[in-house]
């Protein structure tokens, strides 16, 4: 047994792994952001294990606070990926198993029965048979080790824990997409919430407007067609408000589902649209977008499909293994360790395939195309992550600038309204003059809040493209 033991360390020391041993494959990079060109750009690699924080705090919100801290208690879908998760580190330690030797015990006990003829030597003639039942006794250990000459079990394992640790970052993945998706219908949730009050304020303005046009009209100066006028406009804006609450009443269902509630237990106070959009440093480093969950993902599908070529070329090769058994066998069971009891076996084997059809080769040359495909899937998850960064920078940058000109129209809007009311019940203008100033100023107010919205839900896009903030970045304040 010293010797088999030795035979097999050898075997397994000197053992190698059939197969390409993993390199990361290189994917197309920018030599920098074309919205933020960063000094020192450096390579990108992986870090998913880095904290990614409470990054929804930059905006400084209770309620989402709240909301966002039940993601990871409730949230059915993150629950999901993490079960998938444990079962892909069962997975690993199941394979693991396969490179240690497997022992079995096999008590057992047969009774047999038999028949003997006996013969009287008294002369009478007279024979006779008599049965006897015997008893046997054992007791048996097993041992069976595949060596893993070729390495196929070590494949195995190299490529479940890789497959394990993309399931990891799947699980990082789910995470901030299901943070990232709360986020975002909060401030569409609050920014119906701002439209609401917008045209709640307008109601009342057209109100006051057609009250002065009643006045008008009664006093003589103004037409019968101005009231009505102003009545149409008036009730427009109101059934305008009364939509609202229909897009309102979604978000705040989608977020009860996103925390893992149903939508009847879910009830979100009115709010208003937050004014400050937190600024985005003009220099990003590349370590943001090493922080993407997907891309580590990608690179970790690689090294799995890498691992599982080797286990396909495993299959030229012989499977060589070890049995052996040790134990006692015989009667009575009071007898049964004696020495002259035991019996032992010690046996080698190997298998070897001779023809298959094919099969091996097709198989190896499906696992090459498999990681030909994830090479490429690799490259083009981080492509796509480059360009989420660009279109979200460029958004904020570009939203920025019209926000300002769309807060100067606003201005310029409301001044126009207040003229124009004026000057009609000074009697010189005529009162189209006045509904097109409030259309117009109602649709600029329109357009700056939902630019004001874009921009919010364009900073959640940003933080999820760079894989969960900014980390230790100052964030600042923003206009």
């Amino acid at each position: 047994m010293r010797w088999a033991l030795g035979v097999c360390t050898a075997l397994m020391l000197s053992g190698c792994m059939v197969g390409p041993n993993y390199r990361r494959a290189t994917a197309p990079m920018s030599a920098a952001f074309k919205e933020a060109p960063p000094p020192g750009w450096k390579v990108s690699a992986p870090r998913d294990a880095l904290a990614k924080g409470d990054w929804w705090a930059v905006y400084d919100d209770p309620e989402l606070d709240r909301l966002e801290r039940e993601i990871d208690v409730s949230n059915q879908t993150l629950k999901q990926a993490e079960a998938a998760y444990r079962e892909a580190r069962a997975t690993v330690q199941e394979a693991q198993a396969s490179l240690f030797p497997t022992l079995t015990i096999s008590p057992g006990a047969t009774v047999s029965s038999g028949r003997s003829t006996s013969g009287f030597s008294s002369g009478s003639g007279i024979g006779g048979t008599s049965s006897s039942a015997r008893s046997n006794f054992s007791l048996e250990a097993n041992a069976s080790w595949d060596l893993d000459v070729w390495g196929r079990i070590r494949r195995t394992v190299e490529s479940d824990v890789a497959n394990a640790q993309a399931s990891a970052a799947d699980l990082a993945n789910a995470r901030l997409s299901a943070q990232a998706a709360l986020a975002t219908d909060y401030f569409e949730l609050r920014g119906s919430d701002s439209l609401q009050r917008l045209l709640d304020d307008t109601v009342q303005q057209y109100q006051r407007s057609l009250q002065i046009t009643q006045n008008q009209y009664e006093a003589g100066t103004a037409a019968r067609s101005d009231v009505i006028t102003a009545q149409t406009l008036l009730q427009t804006t109101q059934a305008q408000a009364i939509n609202v609450g229909v897009l309102r009443h979604q978000y705040e269902h989608a977020i009860a589902i996103l925390t893992g509630h149903p939508p009847s237990d879910l009830t979100i106070e009115p709010g208003a649209l937050p004014q400050t959009i937190p600024a985005v440093p003009v220099l990003v480093p590349s370590a943001l977008l090493e922080r993407r969950p997907d891309v580590a993902a990608a690179e970790r599908a690689m090294a799995q499909e890498n691992a599982l070529i080797g286990v396909a070329v495993a299959g030229y090769y012989p499977d060589i293994s070890l049995t052996a058994l040790y134990g006692f066998s015989g009667n009575p069971i009071g007898t049964l360790f004696n020495a002259s009891n035991r019996i032992w076996s010690l046996g080698a084997s190997a298998t070897q395939t001779l023809f298959n059809g094919g099969a091996t080769s097709a198989s190896v040359r499906a696992a090459e195309a498999a990681y030909d495909g994830s090479v490429a899937n690799y490259r083009q998850v981080v492509l796509t992550a480059f360009q989420q960064v660009e279109d979200n920078l460029s958004g904020l940058r570009i939203l920025d600038q019209q926000q300002q000109a769309e807060d100067a129209a606003i201005q310029s809007a409301r001044q126009a309204v207040q003229i124009a009311l004026n000057e009609y019940q000074a009697g010189t203008q005529a009162y189209t003059t006045v509904i097109t100033a409030e259309t117009t100023a109602l649709n600029n107010e329109q357009t700056g809040l939902s630019v004001r919205q874009t921009r919010l839900v364009d900073s959640v896009a940003l933080v999820e493209a760079l894989g969960g903030g900014w980390g230790g970045v100052d964030m600042g304040g923003g206009k």
